[in-house]
């Protein structure tokens, strides 16, 4: 039995997407390799309202050991020299550019994507800009192996940090387990809970600048349509320009705005879309249009960097940078519910290409793969 260390310092609200990453890899590992060990490292001060870490530590094969040192914080390089985190562990794996860079073992990092090099308006601070590529490039240097999620992002790996291409393994997410179409009775009981009309569309993400939400509010002002928007997920007050949008254009009532929805209701308030709609004009991988498609929601989404990798011919696309487009696009999903079924049947298919299991096998390749461990 190999140890396998895994850095789930992410595993916390202030990082949803990639601790989601963490902790769903870390728990089909557990699964899917149990002759092997994996090395959790959590920090149990970090506020935790998302992540079930008890589905872990009752894993026989999972061991877990809380550490203080914060994320980019001196103490994180002395983590790579302390013998009681090491010990016996073949490979260090983190799931974010946070590295300790005198690791003496092999090292993986996983590397998402690289949003603010590619559009600097999402890092608009040139000194924070280049800090974020200064230590990107740091980790995939002393990296092993770099992890990524599409081809996309592994051609913006090859093109902006100059990695090389055998050095990258793609490797894609899949939905939790969660994300399955939910009763008729339970969507009308999130339904009034969260006080939503019976029709909506429905985006759940942030509201960071590549997430390209005003285009889309804009888009909605040209929808003819019964049914509202509601805009849900994690909101980052850094990044106001939604919500002021809506309320100059008077849109109050055709825009509704849900934060920090519970993760148990999110897979019940995707299922009562009549369509979710996603208009990134980049992303690493796109997460939620496939949770989407698992529930077996109509997906419209933007035909950006990785997406058409995830919807496959299961969704309809627009471009992200035409408002009309992206307004036509939704009604023609909105009026027609011979497509919406038909897409239904589609996105259930589609879904299924993707899963935990192949990611916990493809990942723990890489593992043996950089330690020699067969």
């Amino acid at each position: 039995m190999a140890t396998f260390l895994l850095d789930g310092r992410t595993i916390q609200d202030h990082y949803p997407g990639i601790g989601r990453y963490a902790f769903n890899l870390a728990r089909a590992l557990a699964v899917t390799c149990p002759e092997h060990r994996v090395r959790m490292l959590l920090d149990p001060h970090a506020y935790n309202s998302r992540f079930d870490l008890v589905t872990l530590t009752a894993q026989p094969n999972v061991e877990t050991i809380p550490v203080r040192a914060r994320v980019f914080s001196p103490a994180e390089q002395r983590m790579g020299r302390n013998p009681a985190l090491l010990f016996n562990a073949r490979v260090w794996h983190s799931p974010y550019y946070a590295l300790p860079l005198t690791l003496p073992i092999p090292a993986v990092v996983t590397l998402a994507d690289l949003t603010p090099l590619v559009l600097p308006e999402e890092m608009p601070n040139p000194s924070k800009r280049m800090l974020y590529r200064v230590l990107n490039l740091a980790a995939a240097r002393r990296a092993n192996a770099v992890l990524t999620f599409s081809n996309a992002s592994r051609f913006d790996l090859e093109r902006l940090l100059g990695i090389p291409p055998e050095k990258i393994f793609v490797i894609p997410l899949a939905a939790d387990s969660i994300f399955q179409p939910a009763r008729a009775a339970d969507i009308e009981n999130v339904r009034v809970a969260l006080n939503l009309p019976p029709q909506y569309a429905l985006y759940v993400g942030s509201n960071k600048p590549h997430k390209n939400l005003a285009r889309l509010i804009q888009a909605w002002t040209a929808v003819q349509a019964e049914a509202v928007l509601v805009i849900a997920g994690v909101w980052d007050p850094r990044y106001p320009q939604a919500k002021q949008l809506v309320a100059q254009w008077g849109l109050q009532e055709r825009v509704l705005f849900r934060h920090n929805i519970a993760e148990n209701l999110l897979p019940t308030l995707i299922s009562g879309a009549r369509l979710f709609v996603f208009p990134s004009v980049h992303e690493g991988f796109g997460l939620p249009p496939l949770e989407a498609m698992a529930c077996g929601t109509p997906v419209v989404c933007s035909h950006a960097s990785s997406l058409p990798e995830v919807i496959g011919d299961a969704a309809m696309v627009f471009d992200p940078f035409n408002p009309q487009d992206i307004a036509n696009t939704c009604a023609q999903v909105l009026d027609n519910a011979n497509a919406r079924f038909q897409m239904r049947a589609k996105s259930l298919y589609q879904a299924k290409h993707f899963s935990w299991e192949r990611t916990a096998r493809e990942t723990m390749n890489v593992y043996q793969h950089v330690s020699g461990v067969l």
